[in-house]
């Protein structure tokens, strides 16, 4: 087919739509008036009848021009496009029944013919909508070739799945039925297909039904779920797949029908926390925001989250100028770096920070960046105390100087308790934050949470190079847990604490049950299927074999979210800081070659690490 008849097809969808319709309009029109007179009409009342329901016609395609119902702009038989129907038939009912009733009886036509003839209009359109969307549905279902499949879910998500599955007969999978655990549901049939039994019931459902695919259409399932259903869906010999979330369905950027086989992450993953976007608009939009660490995994997805709230300036700062091409891209389109959003700059450097704080004048700061690899700091200190303690409190010092309002400071889990450098590093952080509030009585706080999910230099991408190099994968102790949380999720809640956090205060997320590390190294081998050995090491130097998100010394509230817990961070003030009593706290020496250093004074602390 030519260009122009491609382009000519949906016009003559339309002009068929429209002539329906006018149509419709028509035949209300007589029909009201023939019913109203039992069929006994006068020519004259025929010419009258006639006119009228041409002009209602006429006038009904003029106004579904104006209101975009024959432009393209609305599915077919869509509730966007029923609606708008809806109110253009109901608005020139008014129109018309007006005139009808001021002038009807001078040419022969009843008062009230346009308002007896609305709801027939209304049903005749909705009914040719309402087949042809049928007639569309069962000619474009999939084809019996097309792998059988259950749905996990009955609820709205389950729903836009199947919609989406029975609609394109390329599809390669159909529905043959669906689980869901609401009792209220035992017999509720979604679009021709129904509701078969309880995920209880996965293995007799697929024996009965011949199913050997099983899609989870859970809007929010965790990991525990899923771990469940896909335990279940492998002993019936079933493959697994998931559908996008909500949020990336309404947000266009995925379909419903876009399945993907299930992931570690999701296997290891939670409920995301709800956050409260009206309060993290209300201090972004329209502010001056900084973020350092810009280039780095959450660095660069925090920076994608604060454009979306509309602040007034969004500076990406960082060492790395891949890290911070990469955040450019995904915040603005490009990676040009060549515009004022990307600064190049390292946190252990004070001048250039003030002077970039001086020109830039944030008022909201997100502290993003650190070192942050344990065993790497373990054989490193000094670099530790030089990027996550000193630069800190670089960048404290820069943004009190140049009146920031709500500093976030990225913290880690390991600062709880801490047994590593790693740990102490950013318990000292956490301390110089909770100074500069304190000094500022502005919001100065820190945000703590466990492992992020496929961050850079984390443990899936390192267990998936191995298992991708044929092994072995290497495990510290087969008793060894972590916590777990996305990257978005981890953003989200370092976004969220600028609203809710108060001074001095540490952020902590209630991040579930911790996950065992043997687990998912076996889970990864099964869904990789290959061969793949598991090697202990022993646990590394300064390494908890469980991981705690609260200190010994620390008590908890949880004053506005019922998942967030507060805590109050000791204030450090920089003259505390004791660089030789650091080192000394965990045992070793700061090398005699090391430029660094702070005032001699002890370190003044009542808790028990540094």
């Amino acid at each position: 087919m030519s260009p122009e008849g491609v382009a000519a097809t949906p016009q003559r969808r339309r002009a068929l739509a429209a002539a329906v319709d006018a149509g419709a309009w028509a035949l209300g029109v007589v029909a009201a008036v023939v019913l109203r007179f039992e069929f006994a009409m006068t020519a004259a009342t025929w010419a009258a009848t006639l006119a009228l329901a041409l002009v209602a016609a006429a006038l009904h395609v003029l106004l579904g021009l104006q209101f975009a119902l024959y432009r393209g702009r609305l599915s077919y038989g869509s509730f966007e496009e029923v609606r708008s129907l809806g109110l253009v038939v109901m608005g020139e009912s008014i129109l018309l029944g007006i005139l009808v009733v001021l002038f009807g009886n001078a040419v022969g036509i009843p008062r009230g013919t346009v308002f007896l003839a609305f709801p027939f209009v209304l049903l005749t359109m909705y009914g040719v909508r309402y087949l042809t969307r049928l007639l569309a549905e069962r000619t474009r279902k999939p084809g019996d070739e097309a792998e059988p499949a259950i749905i996990v879910g009955a609820g709205f998500l389950g729903d836009n799945v199947l919609r989406s599955i029975l609609t394109d007969p390329a599809s390669p999978i159909r529905p043959v039925g669906l689980l869901d655990d609401d009792p209220a549901k035992k017999h509720l049939r979604l679009r021709g297909v129904p509701v078969i039994g309880s995920t209880s019931d996965l293995a007799e459902a697929a024996a009965r039904t011949g199913a050997t695919a099983l899609v989870i259409a859970v809007a929010r399932a965790d990991g525990a779920l899923l771990r469940e259903l896909t335990d279940r869906a492998e002993a019936a010999g079933m493959s697994v797949s998931v559908t996008p979330s909500l949020t990336q369905i309404r947000s266009g950027e995925e379909s419903p029908a876009d399945l993907r086989d299930v992931s570690i992450e999701d296997l290891i993953g939670r409920h995301p926390v709800d956050t409260n976007v009206e309060l993290i608009a209300g201090y972004i939009t329209g502010r001056r925001v900084l973020v350092t660490g810009a280039g780095g995994s959450i660095g660069s997805e925090l920076c994608r989250q604060l454009a979306k709230f509309g602040p007034a300036e969004l500076t990406m700062l960082d060492r790395d100028e891949t890290g911070l091409q990469l955040a450019q891209i995904r915040t603005a389109g490009h990676g040009l770096l060549d515009t004022k959003d990307v600064v190049l700059a390292d946190i252990r450097e004070p001048e250039i920070l003030r002077r970039v704080f001086s020109e830039r004048r944030p008022e909201v700061v997100f502290h993003a960046a650190a070192l942050k690899h344990l065993p790497m700091l373990e054989q490193y200190p000094d670099e530790a105390w030089k990027t996550n303690v000193l630069g800190t409190l670089n960048v404290v010092q820069a943004a009190r100087e140049s009146g920031v309002t709500t500093f976030v400071n990225i913290s880690t889990d390991k600062a709880a308790n801490p047994t590593s450098v790693l740990g102490h590093s950013k318990r000292l952080a956490e301390k110089i934050t909770a100074w500069a509030g304190e000094e500022t009585r502005m919001r100065y706080l820190s945000v703590r949470f466990g492992n992020v999910i496929g961050s850079r230099g984390s443990m899936l991408p390192t267990f998936q190079a191995l298992i991708e190099s044929g092994g072995p994968l290497t495990v510290t102790h087969p008793d060894v847990t972590r916590y777990f949380m996305t990257i978005p999720e981890a953003c989200q809640l370092v976004i969220q604490a600028g609203a809710v956090g108060r001074s001095g205060e540490v952020l902590i997320l209630d991040m579930g049950e911790p996950v065992s590390i043997l687990e998912v190294a076996k889970r990864m081998i099964a869904m990789s299927g290959k061969a793949i050995e598991i090697v202990f090491t022993g646990l590394r130097e300064g390494e908890k074999l469980h991981e705690e998100l609260v200190g010994d010394h620390e008590s908890l509230e949880r004053p506005f979210h019922p998942k967030v817990s507060h805590t109050q961070a000791h204030p450090i003030a920089p003259e505390q800081l004791d660089r030789a009593g650091w080192y000394s706290r965990m045992g070793t020496t700061p090398p005699s070659n090391s430029t660094v250093s702070v005032a001699p004074m002890h370190l003044i602390d009542t808790e028990a690490a540094p």
